[in-house]
Order: C-alpha cells, then sequence, then structure tokens
C-alpha cells in the first residue's frame, strides 16, 4: 500500500485492509493474519448466536463482536440494545485478552447493562442473567491487572 493513501473497499470507504490476529490487532501488510468476519451479513438470530459461540470459543471476541454488530444493525429495533450490549461483552473480553484491563472491564460492565432489561424473556434462548453475571464477574477478575485468556473465559450464549 501506499503510505500517503488510505485502504478502500469496493464503494471508497476508507477501509484498512491490513492482516489482523485472532485479538483483531492489525498486523503487517503481507502478514498471514485470520480470516476476517465479512461484513453486512444479516442471519437469523439463532445462525448470529452460534457463529458468535464458535469465534468466541475459538478465542476470537472481536470476529464475534462483527457477528453481534451485524445483528445488531439488521435486526428488530426491540432487540437493538440486546445486540449492542453482547458485541460490548465481546469487545470488553477482547480489550482484557489484549492487555487493556481498564477498557476491558468498563466494556463488560456496560454489556451487562445494556442486556439485563431482557432478563426473564431468554430471548432466542440466551440466559441473559448467567451472561451478565459472566460479565461482570470477569469484569472485576480483569480489574485486578489480569489479563484473561479469550478462548478460556468464553461465554455460553445459549442455556
Amino acid at each position: 500500500m501506499n503510505e500517503t493513501r488510505r485502504d478502500r473497499d469496493t464503494e471508497g470507504r476508507a477501509r484498512n485492509a491490513r492482516p489482523r490476529d485472532g485479538l483483531g490487532r492489525p498486523l503487517p501488510y503481507g502478514t498471514p493474519g485470520v480470516e476476517r468476519q465479512p461484513e453486512g451479513i444479516v442471519r437469523t438470530p439463532l445462525e448470529t448466536l452460534r457463529e458468535a459461540q464458535r469465534l468466541l470459543d475459538a478465542g476470537m471476541p472481536f470476529h464475534a463482536h462483527e457477528v453481534f454488530e451485524d445483528a445488531w444493525k439488521s435486526g428488530p429495533q426491540s432487540e437493538r440494545e440486546l445486540w449492542r450490549g453482547l458485541a460490548q461483552m465481546a469487545v470488553g473480553l477482547t480489550h482484557a485478552a489484549r492487555g487493556n484491563t481498564a477498557g476491558g472491564a468498563r466494556l463488560l460492565r456496560r454489556g451487562a447493562g445494556a442486556i439485563s432489561p431482557y432478563a426473564g424473556a431468554v430471548p432466542h434462548g440466551i440466559t441473559i442473567d448467567g451472561l451478565a453475571e459472566w460479565a461482570r464477574e470477569l469484569a472485576g477478575r480483569v480489574e485486578t491487572g489480569r489479563t484473561v485468556d479469550a478462548g478460556a473465559e468464553a461465554p455460553r450464549l445459549l442455556g
């Protein structure tokens, strides 16, 4: 890439084309990275949850965040905060695994707060109470300065 020009996608929007690692960190051009999640995919809620769980279990919460973001942008308005909260928790886990403990804890708690209004309804089979408890508990551990292993700390999204 020409260092004075920004990467662009096919529509001409600025889009970084550098490869990324499993935690979404940019790598030098030409370095092998993990395959990026395609953007703008409309999935059913169950497809979203299964794909996000697969990525979380693989230690790739940054990529799971992108799956949740697609659901957040394409889903019904009534579920917007649910998907946004799940995306925030995935990014919180990403930051915690990268060593950004303050940002990780903050995003984990923000995500837990965003999904809490859905408690008791079990939307799409998501165990809201357990997931919010996981995020708050992990945030407390992360605040002690401990970097976490994203795959080992992956939450269970469904029952």
